[in-house]
């Protein structure tokens, strides 16, 4: 079997929106996979020499005990030389909460139907399978439509090469710092639109707003600055194994300056050909 994929993740977060795009992608998928008979699925196929060219395998806690085997299935694949990778799909605490409460589900872990308490193990118990992930999506801004188009985009990449994702958010610091960011700018040393009348009522994505943030020199230097880094470092990320990185743009209500920095840095590396997620969280 050429393609296997391990799609893991936060309850809540979208896996079956998820498995659903990958069976359309041609996957053979299997939901709430015991991890412990993955390798029995693939001996298998070898064995019947069923034809099988790609799988996913969806593998998450509502396995209850099966899903504490999972760390130490997945290094028994790898030692029968078995390849794979790591989908890991992840929520703002936020967002899974509303999620439940409108779908009216109990969290797999929620004792005495506190959800956030229940978010909380999960992730505790989903932190060493996180730092080995291949692909991490954030969800949390991301319709049905979006999370299809950006799995689709990660895994028909050219001639099979790793495809490395750079997701630049815009954020409020008055709503609080991105979950989920390797990275945290703080645009507050800019000159703020806000305070100007012409502009108070506009965001960044307007023309207006952003060639005010723009021609400050600060802003130029801080873009040149982190481009020049980013573009250093993800060669190092690639070695290690990580794919994805979510840098954090903020200021202070996330209408204005940081919008447009994220604008500016996300269109820099679009067009060196990269691919780019940009999520404007607190518009």
């Amino acid at each position: 079997m050429d393609d296997v994929i391990i799609v893991t993740g936060l309850s809540g977060a979208g896996k079956s929106q998820a498995i659903n795009c990958m069976e359309d992608l041609g996957y053979y998928c299997i939901d709430n996979m015991p991890p412990t008979l993955i390798k029995n699925f693939m001996d298998l196929i070898l064995r019947d020499k069923v034809t099988i060219e790609k799988a996913a395998f969806v593998i998450d806690i509502r396995g209850g005990e099966f899903f504490d085997d999972l760390k130490a299935s997945l290094i028994d694949l790898k030692n029968s030389g078995i390849k794979f990778k790591i989908m890991f799909l992840e929520a703002s605490d936020e967002i899974l909460i509303r999620r439940f409460n409108e779908t009216r589900r109990t969290h797999p872990l929620a004792s005495a139907g506190n959800t956030l308490e229940g978010i909380t193990e999960e992730r505790k118990r989903l932190e060493e399978i996180r730092k080995i992930a291949d692909y991490i999506i954030d969800t949390s801004s991301m319709k049905t439509s979006q999370l299809s188009e950006e799995i689709k985009k990660l895994l028909i990449s050219e001639e099979g090469n790793p495809s490395f994702t750079l997701s630049i958010q815009s954020f409020g610091y008055k709503h609080g710092i991105p979950l989920d960011a390797d990275m945290v700018f703080d645009m507050r040393f800019l000159p703020n639109p806000f305070y100007l009348k012409s502009m108070k009522k506009l965001t960044g994505n307007s023309e207006k707003v952003s060639r005010y943030v723009m021609k400050s020199p600060e802003a130029k230097e801080f873009l040149d600055t982190v481009h020049n880094m980013v573009d250093k470092l993800i060669p190092y990320y690639i070695r290690e194994g990580k794919f994805h990185l979510v840098i954090a743009i903020g200021c202070t209500g996330g209408q204005h300056r940081s919008v447009a920095i994220a604008n500016e840095l996300s269109r820099r590396f679009l067009e060196e050909g990269k691919r780019v997620i940009k999520v404007h969280r607190d518009l």
